[in-house]
This record gives structure tokens, C-alpha cells and sequence, in this order.
């Protein structure tokens, strides 16, 4: 197979995960909108914010994951790619004795942590009950992925994250659906949401598990001992270590928050806060459905390839990736607030700074996937002390500006942690260890990108001050449709005048579409 197929067939599978990502998550947007909207008026925002902290506490046991997932999806690019089932078969073998050791290690922890329930939830006003039974479904259902359906990793890294989605996705959109009839028609309303959520974790898993083994019939346990498979595969053990520290990282970014919010403040503050995050996750889950089904092909490049192929194709990708995550951060901004008003009414608006700051995070999380996806392709995960760092920083300065402004402190605690390291450290640690290119061609890179970001952002910004009509649903999906088509071929505009690698990008895919 040619240079060339292979790349157009890399682009091909990027493509179609990425349409297929795009149809489920807005069938996802709409359940889970209404879904919470629904749970905000008949179960209200007491037990949503439980449910919030409830599931942040699972997120810390999580912790022992160690980031497994990460080091195994990397060394199976390359026997993948080679077709070398012996080796996939092996690796994955390795995976599930460490997963089943670390569901063990998961479990005894959270017997621990629920005797801590009377003090961690000693403000709620709901019977203590409530507490055990939302952590305890949250936490068998995270326990299905250590001991059932932790195969879809081969999925994934053979650019078949589609088939995860039909196999998984579907059945939580069921799921969704009757626990909305559940909360509006039915008696006891929260139990059915516990029994329903426990019994479709279980058929979701089951139905990936089901997936993955009719996709690669060829996929077995491997009779090799777990001591002679860590052995063997030292490298994923390697990676494993290195990989916990970066975990810790994206802990504390991700999951300490709203437990430092609710140290400060309360479960009502939690719930309002939870309801912007859910739209600003909406518009991140969207990002990475979009982007994440590219790592596999840069996973394959990296491992085809070391010439400057690589440097070229990160130009295009983090122009064209940068584009999309500028627009939704910026069209975000624009109207979240109007959403809000009408999803669940102004009484659950929060302050424009408050805003400003978790659109700030969102537009690092996400511009940064590109350097990301390369660090991952390449098992850069050597800089462990970055990640430590990041949590020092985020937490402490969470904690302190927290204690001093609320909610707005805890936000820009984590926001200072994040500049710091994600936007300033990992790309000069990708491109001084592994790029072809040196640091400066990657500054001189983000300034071709930036600039048509901050002039598009500015003409934006000035057309939508005209567009003051009378809020309804119909009137704001049309600014959010015109105010979008704006931002795009402004942006997009300029930064093929730039030379920003968009038009590189543009060119692939017009000889994807002749093919």
C-alpha cells in the first residue's frame, strides 16, 4: 500500500468516526438537557448536587486507574498496524490482570470512603441514604469497565471508535429516556433513576463486550502468566508509573472543583455551577468526539513514520483544531446565558466573570489536544513532575483565591494551574523531546493561529451587539447559527491568508473527497 493510500485511508477513518461522533453527540445534547432539566423539577437541586459530589468522589478512586488505558491504547498502535493478533492478544491480557487488580484496590477504598459519609455530607439536608445509594450505583457502574468491557481499547486504537458509540451510546440513550419518563410519570421517581441507572450500565457493558468480540473474533485471553506478561511488556509498566502522576493532574483539573466549591459554599451553589458545566462539558465532549477520533491516525503515523511528515500533519491539525475550538468557545460565550434562561430560567444564571473564566478553561482544554494527541502517540510521559506541579498549583490556589472570592477563587485557581502547564509547559516538553521542529516554530505557529482568532473574535463580538431580538428557542438557534457562520469564515479567512496550515488541511480533504 502506497504512502499516500495510507494516508487518505487515515483520513478516511478520522472522517467517519468524526461524523458519526458528531450524530450521536447531539442526540446525546438533547436527552441529557432535557433529562436535567426534568431532574431539576421534580427531584431538585439538593439531590443534583449530591449526585455532583457523589460522583467527583468516585472520580478520586478512579485515581487507580493509573492510566492504564493510555499506556496500553499506545503500544497496541504498533502490533495493530503490523497485525500481529499474538501481540494485541497478550497486551490485552496484561490489561485485564491489572484492571482487576485495581477493581479490588477500587472497591476496599470505597467501603472506606462511605464510612467518611456522615462528616462529608453533614450539611445535607436528605436522609443520609440518599448519599450511599447515589455513590454506591455511580460506583458499580464504573467498576463494569475494570471487569467487563475494558476490550474497547483495541477498538479505539484501531480507529473504530464509532463502534464503540454504537455499541455503548445507543443503550445510554435508552437508558436516558426512561429515566426521564421515570422522574415525570412514576412513583419513588429517584430510586427508579438508581435502579435504571445500575441496570443499563450493566446492558451497555455487556452490549460493547458483545461489540468488541464480533469485531475481532481473533481476541483471546492469552494463556502467558501475569508475571511473564509484565515482564515482557515492561515498556506498558513503565508507562503505567508515569502515566498515574499525569492522572493526578487531570484530577485535580477535572474533579477537584466542585468539592472545593462545596467546602466553600453549598449543594445548591454546587447545582448552579453544575448546570454551566454541563453545557461547557456539552461543547468539550462535542471537541473531543471531533478530535479524539484522529489519535488513533496519529497514533499510526507516529509509528509508520519519523520524517517531517509529522511536523506537517501537526500543522494541519492543530490549525484545523484550533478553529473549532476558538468558534465554540467564542459562540459559547455569546449565548450560554440565553440557553440557561431557557432551558431552566434566569434564576440559574451566573455572573459573566463566572462565565469568562470556565469559557477561558475550556478554550485551553481544548486548543491543547493537538499537542496532547502527539505526547500520547509518541508515550512522552516521562515528565512526571509537571503533573504534581499542576496539582500543588491548582489546589492551593483553589483553596486560598476559593476562601477569598467563592466560587469565581476556586475557578481561577485551576485556570492559573492550567495556563502554567497545559498551554505554556506541554508543548515546549513535546517539541524540545520529540518534534522535528523546535519550540520557536511552534510559537510562531499559535501567533499565525491567534491572530485570526482575536480579529474574528472582535468582529463577532461587535455583529451579535445588533442582533437584540426577542429571546425564544427559535430566534436563539438562528443567532447561534448565524453567529457561527460568522465566526468561521472570518476565522478560516484569515488564517489561510496567514498561512496557519488550514489550507493544507482543506486540501487533504478535497483529495479525500475525489477519491
Amino acid at each position: 500500500m502506497s504512502a499516500s493510500v495510507k494516508i487518505e485511508s487515515r483520513t478516511a477513518k478520522s472522517l467517519k468516526n468524526s461524523i458519526i461522533a458528531l450524530g450521536f453527540y447531539l442526540v446525546n445534547l438533547v436527552l441529557q438537557f432535557f433529562s436535567r432539566k426534568i431532574f431539576l423539577e421534580y427531584l431538585g437541586t439538593e439531590i443534583l448536587g449530591l449526585n455532583t459530589t457523589a460522583s467527583n468522589l468516585l472520580q478520586f478512586l478512579n485515581l487507580a486507574e493509573l492510566g492504564i488505558s493510555s499506556a496500553v491504547g499506545f503500544t497496541l498502535y504498533k502490533p495493530l498496524y503490523e497485525k500481529d493478533y499474538d501481540t494485541v492478544n497478550e497486551i490485552v491480557t496484561l490489561q485485564g490482570h491489572l484492571y482487576k487488580r485495581i477493581g479490588i484496590g477500587i472497591i476496599i477504598g470505597a467501603i472506606v470512603l462511605m464510612c467518611f459519609f456522615p462528616l462529608i455530607f453533614e450539611k445535607i439536608e436528605l436522609p443520609l441514604w440518599y448519599a450511599y445509594a447515589s455513590f454506591g450505583v455511580l460506583f458499580y457502574s464504573a467498576l463494569l469497565g475494570y471487569f467487563v468491557n475494558y476490550h474497547q481499547i483495541v477498538l479505539s486504537a484501531n480507529q473504530q471508535d464509532y463502534k464503540i458509540l454504537y455499541y455503548f451510546k445507543s443503550v445510554i440513550f435508552i437508558k436516558l429516556i426512561f429515566q426521564i419518563v421515570a422522574m415525570r410519570f412514576w412513583e419513588y421517581p429517584y430510586v427508579w433513576w438508581l435502579v435504571l441507572e445500575a441496570f443499563f450500565a450493566l446492558l451497555a457493558s455487556l452490549s460493547l463486550k458483545k461489540g468488541t468480540d464480533l469485531n475481532f473474533p481473533f481476541l483471546k485471553k492469552s494463556k502467558a502468566t501475569y508475571g511473564s506478561l509484565k515482564e515482557k511488556y515492561h515498556v506498558v509498566t513503565v508507562k503505567i508509573k508515569q502515566l498515574f502522576f499525569h492522572k493526578i493532574g487531570s484530577f485535580a483539573l477535572s474533579q477537584t472543583a466542585p468539592i472545593i466549591i462545596y467546602a466553600f459554599t453549598s449543594l445548591t451553589t454546587v447545582a448552579l455551577y453544575g448546570n454551566y458545566l454541563i453545557v461547557i462539558t456539552g461543547a468539550q465532549v462535542l471537541l473531543i468526539s471531533l478530535f479524539t477520533s484522529m489519535n488513533a491516525s496519529v497514533g499510526n503515523l507516529v509509528a509508520e513514520t519519523r520524517d517531517e511528515k509529522i511536523d506537517t500533519v501537526f500543522m494541519e491539525i492543530f490549525s484545523f483544531r484550533l478553529l473549532l475550538s476558538s468558534s465554540v468557545c467564542v459562540i459559547a460565550f455569546l449565548l450560554i446565558p440565553e440557553f440557561i434562561i431557557l432551558w431552566i430560567g434566569e434564576s440559574y444564571l451566573l455572573p459573566s466573570s463566572t462565565l469568562l473564566l470556565m469559557i477561558t478553561a475550556l478554550y485551553i482544554n481544548t486548543s491543547r489536544m493537538t499537542v496532547d494527541s502527539y505526547i500520547n502517540a509518541a508515550g512522552l510521559f516521562q515528565d512526571i513532575y509537571s503533573p504534581l506541579i499542576e496539582t500543588i498549583i491548582n489546589i492551593g490556589f483553589s483553596i486560598w483565591l476559593g476562601s477569598i472570592w467563592g466560587l469565581n477563587g476556586v475557578l481561577s485557581g485551576s485556570l492559573i494551574s492550567l495556563f502554567i502547564i497545559a498551554f505554556c509547559w506541554k508543548p515546549y516538553f513535546l517539541f524540545s523531546q520529540f518534534m522535528g521542529k523546535g519550540v520557536f516554530w511552534y510559537v510562531w505557529l499559535y501567533c499565525r493561529n491567534l491572530f485570526p482568532v482575536i480579529i474574528a473574535t472582535g468582529i463577532t463580538f461587535f455583529m451579535s451587539s445588533f442582533l437584540n431580538w426577542q429571546l425564544s428557542w427559535f430566534i436563539f438557534f438562528c443567532k447561534a447559527v448565524l453567529l457561527s457562520v460568522i465566526y468561521i469564515l472570518s476565522c478560516s479567512f484569515l488564517q489561510i491568508l496567514c498561512h496557519s496550515g488550514l489550507q493544507l488541511f482543506i486540501q487533504r480533504l478535497r483529495i479525500l473527497c475525489r477519491i
